[in-house]
């Protein structure tokens, strides 16, 4: 997360530009607006899943699986592979999704040491429903970028 409210001044980012050689404060300017735009559509992001019960990982997750359009599962390894989280942290969320009856996970037919993952009926309602919201809160926060 990106915590400042403000960001720098042109003066404060020029003054630190002129110790500097080929720095080019609009290009810092432009990415701290960035990050900063970044980081309220994380936030924005995180309350709209937590009103789903859900988290951004959760979700993703799930989409990961829903993505795929020949399978109807992925292994935990193939999850895992595709996400930017450790393999503990999947097998966390996996389980958390398992509980709540959005995934079913079972044994993979071709390797013991493998668990097959696919979305529930459960799971694919959800996606129905957060889907929208959550395509809509990236088309808006886009829209007040380019303005």
């Amino acid at each position: 997360m990106f915590f400042l409210k403000e960001l720098p001044s042109r003066q404060m980012v020029e003054g630190y530009a002129s110790r500097l050689e080929d720095f080019d404060a609009d290009e810092v300017l432009r990415a701290l607006r960035i990050m900063r735009d970044g980081s309220l559509l994380i936030r924005e992001l995180e309350a709209y899943f937590a009103r789903h019960e859900l988290s951004q990982l959760r979700f993703l997750a799930m989409i990961v699986i829903d993505r795929e359009p020949d399978r109807d599962s992925l292994t935990a390894g193939e999850i895992a592979e595709r996400l930017d989280v450790s393999r503990p942290v999947v097998t966390r969320t996996l389980q958390g999704l398992e509980k709540a009856g959005l995934i079913a996970i079972s044994s993979n037919a071709h390797d013991a040491r493998a668990r097959d993952v696919a979305l529930t009926p459960a799971g694919h309602a959800t996606l129905d429903e957060v889907l929208p919201g959550y395509f809509a809160i990236l088309h808006d926060t886009m829209k007040g970028i380019r303005a």
